[in-house]
């Protein structure tokens, strides 16, 4: 932020702290809890979750999405043997509510376990354990900015933050904290909740010198202590406390499941792996600190551009082509298959050379000849499939394997009585399962065997990916 646009920031910061309501913990609202548990997520074969954004718990990395609670929740929808929706969310009071209202069935964050939080939630088993740290801003002697700390003035007794302001996330445990900190040491603690920002952006305005005090997990602070060499994260306002997934009251199937898995999962060697990968590895640190992350540039690839503007041809979100470049050649633009398909978009040299690609591994003529593959591979699916969202699913297969094994299954799906212009359970079995003599001799066929198992992952990838660039690109 600069100029007019700080000026006006930090104004309605100011304001906010003016307010003696907005210092204290607000009561949420009572709202009735809807009954919705195992049986019924495993009936709908999807478990919707809600995590945070940031350095540890999601994002994205050269097109992969990442992060320490995405792992924990694929191993256990692996284990469950469904599929996981993630939802993102910082706001911590809006995903109570959102779970108590179904709109999602678990709270994927480092909750801190609390008493006050209990009275609305159940906790799960700690997946971890930590305690909240004072961020503060390490000066330069040679900064001249007046309202920075003093360099030999660290905060280090819990008893100095009497009359200090201290800005955190609105709705957070370290709300609560900070009030009974005030209760404890006898006096007044500034407590300025900040909405739509996450505990993390507020360690990077303590860097910048914008503010200077926050407070987090201690956790993510020595994460975040490895990207600003300049903030001090040493001394402790708490004990250490319970970190846990949250769940609705009303699904103690779903808590005993998850807390079976837990307790499991936490003595194994790839939970260590996971939680060094994003907690111990110095070595990681780069994944934030490089271009073409979530987190910083907001880029996945650095074909970003190139996407975007070929995009412009085909009613198709960027997005969702990025994250099939990504399953073709994970953005390598040198790379050249088994089967001779080369390039960004893996095109085949006949199928480059109809669509008018002259230099196959350039990065702009292979996305913009796939970008027209995809086009053609559209309209003549139009004619067969009316639903755009459903044939979006028939074009990345036939992407994959080819229009016509898809046109066999989809003959395949009407023969045995099920819908030819809807993917999931209906066509998608059929292609899966054209490898099998049943299906591939069958008389309707015309382009005989597939090894259906391929484009079947593929559709399933790519739109799995996609729904992770939405969430984190927008």
């Amino acid at each position: 932020m600069r100029g007019i646009e700080r000026f006006v920031w930090l104004l309605l910061i100011l304001l906010v702290a003016c307010k003696p309501s907005e210092n204290k913990v607000k009561t949420s609202v009572v709202e009735k809890e809807v009954s919705f548990d195992l049986k019924e997520i495993q009936e709908r074969g999807k478990l919707i979750v809600v995590t945070d954004y940031n350095s540890t718990n999601y994002f994205i990395y050269k097109g992969t999405p990442m992060g320490y609670q995405l792992e924990l929740l694929n191993e256990f929808c692996n284990n469950l043997g469904i599929k996981l929706e993630v939802i993102v969310s910082n706001d911590v009071e809006k995903n109570i509510s959102d779970l108590r209202k179904g709109n999602v069935d678990l709270i994927a964050q480092n909750l801190a376990v609390t008493r006050e939080r209990s009275k609305e939630i159940k906790f799960t088993e700690p997946h971890t354990y930590s305690r909240q740290v004072l961020v503060q801003r390490i000066d330069d002697k040679n900064s001249n900015k007046s309202h920075q700390t003093d360099f030999n003035q660290l905060i280090r007794n819990q008893l100095d933050l009497a009359g200090k302001t201290i800005y955190v996330q609105k709705g957070s445990s370290y709300v609560t904290r900070l009030n009974n900190l005030s209760d404890e040491i006898g006096d007044t603690i500034n407590v300025v909740e900040i909405p739509d920002y996450e505990a993390e952006q507020l360690i990077g305005l303590v860097a910048e010198g914008e503010i200077l005090y926050t407070i987090c997990d201690e956790i993510l602070a020595r994460v975040n202590k490895n990207y600003y060499d300049n903030i001090d994260i040493e001394t402790p306002i708490s004990f250490p406390q319970k970190m846990a997934w949250g769940v609705r009251k009303s699904s103690p199937d779903l808590l005993q499941v998850v807390n079976n898995w837990l307790t499991r999962f936490r003595k194994s060697s790839k939970y260590n792996i996971i939680y060094k990968k994003y907690f111990l590895n110095r070595r990681s640190t780069h994944i934030v600190d490089a271009g073409y992350n979530s987190l910083k540039g907001g880029s996945v690839s650095q074909f970003d551009d190139i996407i975007k503007k070929e995009c412009e041809n085909i009613d198709w979100d960027w997005k969702l082509v990025a994250a099939l470049i990504y399953q073709e050649s994970r953005f390598l633009p040198e790379i050249k298959s088994w089967a001779g398909a080369q390039g960004l978009m893996q095109l085949m040299p006949e199928t480059a050379k109809t669509f008018g690609v002259h230099n196959i591994t350039s990065p702009s003529e292979n996305i913009r000849g796939g970008i027209k593959f995809l086009k053609w591979l559209d309209k003549r699916m139009a004619l067969r499939v009316d639903d755009p969202e459903e044939r979006l699913k028939f074009v990345l297969a036939s992407y994959n394997v080819g229009i016509g094994h898809v046109l066999d299954a989809m003959k395949l799906a009407e023969k045995n009585g099920k819908n030819p212009q809807i993917w999931d359970d209906n066509v998608d079995y059929y292609l899966l399962n054209k490898s099998k003599p049943k299906y591939f001799n069958d008389p309707v066929v015309e382009f005989g065997y597939c090894r259906g198992e391929e484009p079947y992952l593929y559709v399933n990838e790519i739109l799995e990916r996609y729904e992770h660039y939405k969430n984190l690109m927008e």
